[in-house]
């Protein structure tokens, strides 16, 4: 008997030996095919011993700059907006440290170093100011650095439904109120999620990021070459991503040092979700505490625009790209009339 158990024991090992080395060679052949097929937009800047990927299209002054959020596109956050911005003048769209082409940077993603990169890799370039940055998402917090520390190149800001650098903060508070009259377990879920996605990024070599992309239904609203394009550099970006998430919160406290951009012609889009028949009282909460963040962003300049994006997800600029278009090219126009 003792004898058929180590047996079981010893065949099971070889399978998950098997199954390892199949998944070994599956990330390689991956990393390759990756690279074969869906090589870089723009070029490479050195910017001293790593390269950051800069795709800059068009000709004109200013020079538009997008900031993704925090997710796995890089560049490609932009792809349905970046040619007709190009159009009208100089516009650049670029992976952070270690999404998609960009080399990763060994140091903690924090969001100064962040700011350095870009700044870095534009002069590296040879891309000229004024600069006009468009964010999305944490986007947003990470152009108000760009803008602490470099803002003599920065003429103009659009932000697209942008973090805040209070929504911690304001949610925490918003939670505590929740929990005193219902028991929550938003922390539990989140921190097993957080640990499920850093184990998977630890274990990237085995494949077993690539093949759960692979998976996954193609992203609403992005292109299908692009979304092919994230798959296969999935399983490169995830410990990136994750380095960033890990900064957010002290990303949006530095963010929250700077809210002050004089007369710059800033545009924020604010998305607007029509309103569930069943909405809980938590969940209104929710919506009107980020209504009046989005407003309060728009009072960082004595020359702005509040817009209301109706109908729309996160990512207005897939849903609604003609909204985000003409909201940077408003911005384009007042820089170019000063």
């Amino acid at each position: 008997m003792k004898k058929i158990f180590v047996n079981i024991g010893l065949g099971i090992l070889g399978l998950f030996l098997v199954l390892l080395i199949v998944g070994v060679i599956y990330e390689n052949l991956g990393r390759r095919n990756a690279a074969q097929n869906f090589p870089p937009p723009g070029k490479l800047v050195d910017i001293g011993g790593r390269h950051i990927q800069l795709d800059c299209r068009g000709s004109g002054s200013p020079t538009v700059v997008f900031q993704s959020g925090l997710d796995m596109a890089g560049s490609l956050s932009w792809s349905a907006v970046h040619d007709e911005i190009a159009k009208t003048t100089r516009a650049c769209a670029y992976s952070r440290a270690g999404i998609m082409w960009s080399d990763p940077n060994e140091a903690p993603q924090l969001a100064k170093s962040i700011a350095e990169d870009l700044h870095a890799a534009l002069k590296n370039a040879n891309e000229k100011g004024p600069l006009v940055l468009v964010g999305h998402s944490l986007g947003g917090p990470y152009n108000m650095i760009y803008t602490k520390y470099f803002g003599a190149d920065v003429a103009g800001l659009v932000f697209v439904d942008t973090s805040h650098p209070d929504q911690i903060s304001r949610g925490k508070a918003l939670e505590a109120l929740e929990s005193n009259s219902a028991p929550s377990n938003r922390n539990s879920e989140w921190n097993w999620s957080a640990f499920l996605y850093k184990s998977a990024a630890a274990l990237n070599w085995t494949g077993i990021v690539r093949l759960d992309a692979a998976m996954e239904e193609k992203e609403e609203n992005r292109p299908e070459s692009d979304d092919q394009a994230v798959k296969a550099y999935s399983s490169t970006t995830i410990s990136s991503v994750l380095k960033e998430g890990d900064a957010f919160e002290q990303t949006l406290n530095e963010a929250g040092t700077f809210r002050h951009l004089g007369d710059r012609p800033i545009v924020v889009l604010t998305m607007v979700r029509p309103v569930p028949k069943q909405e809980s009282k938590f969940e209104k909460a929710l919506r009107e505490n980020w209504s009046r963040m989005q407003a309060d962003q728009a009072k960082w300049s004595s020359q702005s625009q509040h817009q209301l994006v109706q109908n729309t997800s996160h990512y207005i600029q897939f849903d609604q790209p003609a909204v985000v278009i003409d909201a940077v090219r408003s911005v384009i126009s007042k820089v170019r009339e000063k």
